[in-house]
Parts: structure tokens; sequence; C-alpha cells
């Protein structure tokens, strides 16, 4: 939602991260900078699900001054690779220095670039059976910390309409939440309720929204 008071709410609570969601909805830019400035001088980290995994959407989310990305409908370890280089500046990446809000206009340049490639979380989303198929050359991308399942797209994938897990599905998550514990990675998910998140902190889920 467009308001930047839920940001603040969230902080207030406690709350460890939120999403600002441009891959859905209507929120713009200049609603990611109002959520971002909300956020500031708390411990809540704001990561941005971009709309594509591409060069100018990464860029200008991290350049307003995200502490991340989620990156959608991610398929294969070239796309990975790809968006991995667009939010890492060289020689790990081929991000752009922009003298946005980021750097502070410039005051903390220095600082920032310094820390930005490590600290910066780029994070796909793995929603597709595609992906599924894909997960081991996914996860074997240099820099990756942590992975997040849309179980309602990947229900779909597989022809399984307008369901939140399908058929399979909820199986073959835990399949790759395996994988991706055992290279000491981070699995993140949507949880449906307060039974479901306490399912899924059992099932070893460390990003739970």
């Amino acid at each position: 939602m467009e308001s930047a008071t839920l940001t603040e709410l969230a902080a207030d609570a406690g709350i460890d991260w939120v999403l600002i969601d441009m891959e859905h909805g209507s929120l713009s830019y200049r609603d990611v900078l109002d959520h971002l400035r909300a956020a500031r001088g708390t411990d809540v980290a704001v990561l941005v699900r971009v709309s594509t995994a591409a060069i100018d959407t990464i860029k200008r989310a991290l350049d307003l001054g995200a502490h991340g990305v989620l990156l959608p409908l991610i398929a294969t370890a070239a796309e990975l690779s790809s968006a991995f280089s667009h939010a890492r500046y060289p020689m790990q990446g081929k991000r752009g220095l922009g003298g946005e809000r980021a750097i502070r206009w410039g005051a903390e340049m220095a600082s920032y670039v310094a820390a930005a490639n490590q600290e910066t979380l780029v994070i796909p989303v793995i929603e597709t059976h595609e992906a599924f198929e894909n997960i081991d050359a996914i996860l074997d991308v240099p820099g990756l910390e942590a992975v997040f399942y849309g179980p309602s797209d990947f229900s779909q994938s597989r022809g399984h309409m307008a369901v939140w897990e399908g058929p399979g599905i909820a199986e073959d998550i835990l399949k790759m939440a395996e994988k991706v514990t055992a290279r000491g990675m981070v699995n993140g998910v949507i949880a449906t309720d307060d039974d479901n998140i306490t399912l899924r902190k059992q099932q070893g889920f460390r990003m739970i929204g």
C-alpha cells in the first residue's frame, strides 16, 4: 500500500523488514522514497520487489537507498547472475555510480560504495517449474545469500490455477529449501496465517512475511 505510515508502524512493532512491491499494484518510485524515509533511523530493512530483474529497475531502487531487491520470476542462473551484476559495483558488477539518496547526494559516497557490494541483498523469487528444474545452478551463483518462494505462481506454472500450493508444490518447495539450508543460505516465504507462521519456522524458514 502507498501510505508510508505502514512502514512507521512496522518499525514501532519491531518488524525486521518490509517489502515494497513494485511488481504488482500502483506503487511508484516516489512511494518507495516515502517508505524509505519513514524507515530512516530504525532497524527495519527495506526491500523492494522490482517489476523486472532489469538494470533500470534494480539500479533505481538501490540508488534511492533500498537495502536490497527481490527479483520476480528468476528461472535460470544466467538471469540471476545478470541481476547481480546490476546490483554490484565494479569489479564484481557493473552498477553505475549515481549521486542519489543512497550516497546522501555525495556526502557518504566512499563509505556507501565500500560496503554496498557486501551489504546489499539480492534475493531471487523462485516461482516457476523452470526455476525448480534449475535450482542447483541458481544456488551456485556467487553472492547468493537468500531465496524467496512464490507458491501461488509456482502452482500456476504447473497448471494449478488460483491456489496457494497446488498438488506437489509444498513438497517441492521443501526440497529446494533443504538445498538452500545445506548451503548456509536463508529461505523466505509469505505465510498465510499464524499457524502457518509456526509451521514455516519449524520447517526452517527464517525470512517470513
